[in-house]
This record gives structure tokens, sequence and C-alpha cells, in this order.
């Protein structure tokens, strides 16, 4: 059987997209202490399973233009196509459009299995348009999963409605639990028909938000908290908001760092307010998942985001596209069955295989006090093997490697430096910015690169290494870091002597 969509045939699963690799976010067995009922819920689930996300897809549907609370890191555009940031839309949309769109994607990306309503505004704030979106598709699409993401300001009044649709999986926004520093964050709340200013309204939000996420719980709603890391105003009081959330029963927290760019037209950019480095937020989530399961894979998705995470199709479903398209959603249900019973197989199968990849110390014949952490950039076009020419590369993956394990530690985008097959043109300023971007990794791998970028990684301290395409990124990264060790490139005091010479 097969199925045909908008000039597209699907027959086989799909190879896995956007980020893609098996360790990506923590751990694979990060949520094994989990109870299995909720492991059974977000197995399939991208945005709430580092292991899910690089062989499921997720999209976002824009019906909820209006906001209840304003965020000086927000500014929402409902016609952009060109930012991909939350609370960015190319257009909005209908309940009913809404609908249309999800089943068109769910046909044509057999691997979509949640469908979110994540603004660009509130959700919850636009209670109507949100609810008559999730109740046509309780009833049209029943195989989807269905995800909304809020602030929380009016959620304690709608959590009995969201239980009526299904909806078992939510993300809150929770930026403080001090309302002396929500006050830094939200400048006003809308509560109860006027804005409320200040530090006033950041304690309205956050007793609402803690109230809200107790209720969830209390009705075993799966929640994962969002939170913004703002370097100077919350950066040293996350560690506080993760430990609360989860005495509140948060199962999954996802530290993001601030977009700050001034050309977005928000309060902090046009203010100067920096965003994290890598190395801050690389801390700042360590230190937090001591008290806290931590997302690492998130791409800060746009609100009308298609696909997979890492990448958006949102280009190839706008409305005038499908609007005249019809969808055998039935035979779709079908074709996505086998599809995800395909992925449940490779998932199994590289279960299997999951503790061969590990390194051990016995195995470097290193002293443990002489080891040493490495991180690694990945180039992957996906699949989870390193399948990708360097300087095709829009964003890198970030391992690191130690004396026990392999594990993901972050994502870090660049500027695409070579556009052709084989060769590339001019691009030294592009290439040294993802030089600078790749700032603490000793190694990059990567399927194929050319002499220039070569000589400037060398150059940056960086090791170049194309030895190892093809290859499943941990079974490398590990490989990589076995050879290290056995060079003597893991002692640290000769890395001590290095430093100093330098």
């Amino acid at each position: 059987m097969e199925l045909t969509v908008l000039g597209q045939s699907q027959t086989t699963a799909p190879e896995a997209g956007g980020c893609a690799s098996s360790g990506c976010g923590s751990n694979d067995d990060q949520l094994n202490h989990l109870p299995e009922h909720i492991r059974a819920k977000v197995h399939n689930h991208p945005c709430y399973s580092e292991e899910a996300h690089h062989h499921y897809a997720r999209m976002h549907v824009a019906v909820a233009p209006a906001c209840n609370i304003q965020c000086h890191y927000c500014n929402r555009k409902y016609d952009c196509s060109n930012e991909s940031r939350p609370g960015v839309v190319s257009e909005l949309l209908t309940p009913d459009q809404a609908v249309k769109k999800v089943m068109t994607v769910a046909a044509n990306i057999p691997q979509m299995t949640v469908l979110g309503i994540a603004g660009p505004g509130d959700p919850l704030a636009n209670p109507e348009r949100t609810f008559d979106t999730f109740r046509q598709l309780t009833e049209k699409a029943p195989d989807i999963k269905l995800c909304v993401s809020t602030n929380g300001l009016a959620l304690p009044e709608l959590v009995d409605e969201l239980c009526k649709h299904n909806i078992d999986h939510v993300t809150m926004t929770i930026n403080c639990v001090d309302p002396d520093i929500g006050a830094q964050i939200y400048p006003w709340i809308f509560w109860k028909n006027r804005r409320v200013y200040g530090r006033k309204g950041a304690e309205i939000l956050i007793k609402q938000q803690q109230k809200g996420l107790q209720m969830l719980v209390d009705r075993g709603i799966l929640v994962k908290v969002n939170s913004v890391m703002i370097p100077g105003v919350n950066d040293k009081h996350l560690e506080e908001v993760s430990k609360a959330v989860k005495a509140k029963g948060a199962f999954l927290h996802n530290v993001m760092p601030l977009i700050a760019e001034a050309e977005h037209g928000t309060f902090y950019g046009v203010m100067g307010q920096r965003g994290p480095t890598h190395d801050e937020l690389q801390e700042l989530q360590d230190a937090c998942s001591g008290d806290m399961n931590m997302m690492r894979h998130c791409r800060q998705c746009r609100a009308d985001a298609v696909g997979m995470l890492g990448e958006d199709r949102g280009d190839e479903f706008t409305m005038d596209k499908i609007e005249a398209v019809d969808v055998d959603y039935a035979a779709a249900m079908v074709k996505r069955t086998e599809v995800h019973a395909a992925i449940e197989a490779t998932l199994a199968a590289k279960h299997q295989k999951k503790n061969e990849t590990f390194i051990s110390l016995s195995s470097l014949s290193i002293p443990k006090k002489e080891t040493r952490p490495v991180l690694m950039a990945i180039a992957t076009s996906g699949g989870g093997i390193i399948n990708q020419h360097f300087g095709h590369a829009r964003e890198f993956l970030i391992y690191e490697a130690n004396a026990h394990d392999v594990r993901f530690i972050s994502h870090r985008k660049t500027d695409l430096y070579c556009s052709g097959d084989d060769t590339c043109g001019d691009g030294e300023s592009v290439l040294q910015k993802t030089i600078n971007a790749l700032k603490g990794c000793e190694v990059v791998l990567c399927s194929k690169i050319g002499y220039e970028p070569w000589g400037m990684l060398e150059e940056a301290g960086i090791m170049p290494n194309g030895e190892h395409a093809l290859e499943a990124i941990e079974d490398a990264v590990a490989a990589v870091y076995k050879e290290m060790g056995e060079k003597g490139l893991l002692d640290k005091k000769l890395e001590t002597k290095q430093r100093a010479t330098a």
C-alpha cells in the first residue's frame, strides 16, 4: 500500500533527520527510573525524550495570537519566515485550518507523533481557539499526541478543560520563584482584566504557576518546565527553580539560553542584555541535573515548526499549498503505524548494542586520577552517524567523552561555510566564526573537510578527524577518546604543562 499526498510517497520508514544522535539530550537510561506508564507516554515524544527526537517528528500550529504577560525576551511576530525562535510564525491559523494542516503533515511525515500549540502568544490566553483545535483533533486524528505550552498564568482555571481533551503533556515556562527576580523579567501581566506591573505582577504569576503545576501533577499530566537563562538576572537562581519544580512533581527541566539579538526587537536585545556562553549554559545545566532530569536537545522552535527537531519543513505546508489537498487519514494511520513499528524495531536493535560503546578506565590503561573529559564536535545530517562535510554543517553536536561513558552536551549553531558539493569559495569570516563557536572542543568529527579549515582548526587547537565517516556517533567519539588516551593526550599533568608554556 502506498500513500501519496502532495506528490510525495512514503512506503518505508523515513531516516531520522535533524539532530540525530543516539545519546542526544543525556544518557539513554535517564528516564529508566520512571514508572512504566510514564515511560510509555514519552518514548516517542521528541520534546520529552532525548532518544525519541532522533526518530520522531513534531509540529506546532499557530492558533493562539494573544498573550497575557509581557516578557523582556519576547517579541511576537505573525508573518515572519526568516527568524527561528519562539513567538515567531509565518501565518496565523484558524482552528479549522490548523486541523487541516496537522492531518496533511501527519500523512506526509508519518514519524510525526506530537502536535503542540505553543503560540505565538499563550495558548491558554486563547482558550476558545486552542480547545476548538484540540477538540477536532481528538476526533479526527486520535493517533497524535496533543501538547500545550503555557506561561501558567491562566493554567489553574483551565486544568480540568485540558484533561477533557486527552492532553497528558504540558510544558510550562518558569523563569523564577522569586518575585524580585520576576520583576526584572516580566514588566507586566494581564490579570482579571487589568495590567499588573512589576513585583506584584510577578508574584501573582509565580503563585499561579506553582498552583497550576501541582494541579497538573495531581491529575497525572506530565510536566516539562522550560527556563530561560538570563545572565545577571536569573542565572544564579535557576538551581533553586529546578529544586522547586522537582518538588512539585515536574519530571523534566529544560534550561535554555537567552536569545537576545538586537534585530529581533526584544527589550533585552535592544538594551544589550547578553545571552550565556556555551560554558555558562553547560555549567548551569550540569548543576541543575543533580536535582532534575535535564533536557539538552531543545532547539527553541518557532511556534509553527514542522518536522524533526533541528529542521523546519513549515514552508512545505503553508495553507496555500495544502488547502485543496484531500487526505485519506484512515490510510495515513495505517502507514503511520507501519513506520512507527519500524522505528521501534530500530530502537530495540540499538538498545541491544548500547553498552558496547562505553569506555572503561581499564581499557585506557590510564590511572583514573590522570584522565579528563574531552569535548568533541560532530557534523551530522542525521541517522545517528557522522555523515556531513565540515563546510556543510549548520550546527554541530557537542559530545563529552570521559573514562566512563559518552554523553551529549549541547548543539552549537553556525553559519554555512561551504555551499558546494566538493569545493568551497571564499568563506574566511564565516569559517572563523565557526571555529569560534567550537571553542572548548578538542576534536571535530566529520565525513570530509577541506585543507583550509583543517589548518585553521589545528591552529585553534582543535583536531579535525575524517576517519570515522559513516560510523555511529557514540562509537566514533569513544574510539577517538581511547586513541587520545593511548597517546597520552588525556594526562592532566601534561595538559597543565601545555597551558603553562602556551
